[in-house]
């Protein structure tokens, strides 16, 4: 296949996964970890009213967010504060600066990029500066800004329209497989990001011949 279009997730691809931070977390907290992430961030491979899902959706605040979340843990018997898990993310391996340098030789190429990324409006200037996005990306597609996410059909129709290209012209990178088998229905190729940079680069390069 010849891609015309990549198409990256952000969290998880060019930074460590935080649904590992979750678990690690749970961890410390003697809570299962499919129960603990399950309360953070609902059932996640699908779009429904779980506050984490209505954050990313930007319909609510980060604070309110964080209030209902805490309230479902205590329902559970254990505290849910997603600023402590937040918190712990920085010693969860940091950014992927080879794969973010990588990315950034892909638009001289001649391919159109996109960030289809799950995220919240308060992070938005922060996570933006974490790698060069303006040198990377052509366009940044934000669920929080779109008010639909991951795994939607919508956000990809979106991404698609803005990169003026056809689903078998992409090639979409997500550490989410449920992400990943959504963009496939639409006929979107996907490439599954684990936490080994290199073999993400590798398979990068490959898929794209270069």
């Amino acid at each position: 296949m010849s891609y015309k279009a990549i198409f990256f997730d952000f969290g998880g691809v060019f930074t460590a996964s935080p649904f590992h931070a979750v678990t690690n977390f749970a961890g410390t907290l003697g809570v299962a970890p499919d129960l603990f992430a399950g309360t953070i961030f609902g059932q996640y491979g699908v779009d429904g009213d779980h506050p984490w899902h209505q954050m990313e959706r930007g319909e609510i605040t980060l604070e309110d967010a964080r209030q209902k979340i805490m309230t479902l843990g205590e329902a559970k018997g254990f505290e849910a504060d997603i600023y402590a898990v937040f918190a712990s993310m920085g010693s969860t391996g940091g950014v992927k600066e080879k794969l973010a340098d990588f990315a950034a030789t892909l638009r001289p190429h001649g391919f159109t990029t996109a960030c289809v990324t799950n995220n919240v409006k308060e992070f938005g200037e922060g996570w933006r500066n974490l790698i060069p996005t303006a040198e990377i990306f052509n366009h940044i597609i934000d669920s929080c800004e779109e008010g639909v996410r991951k795994p939607e059909p919508e956000i990809f129709h979106i991404a698609l329209e803005r990169a003026g290209v056809k689903p078998e012209e992409v090639l979409f990178l997500d550490d989410f497989e449920a992400n990943l088998d959504a963009a496939k229905v639409l006929g979107i190729d996907g490439i599954f990001v684990t936490p080994d940079e290199e073999k993400t680069i590798s398979d990068l390069k490959q898929a794209l011949k270069l």
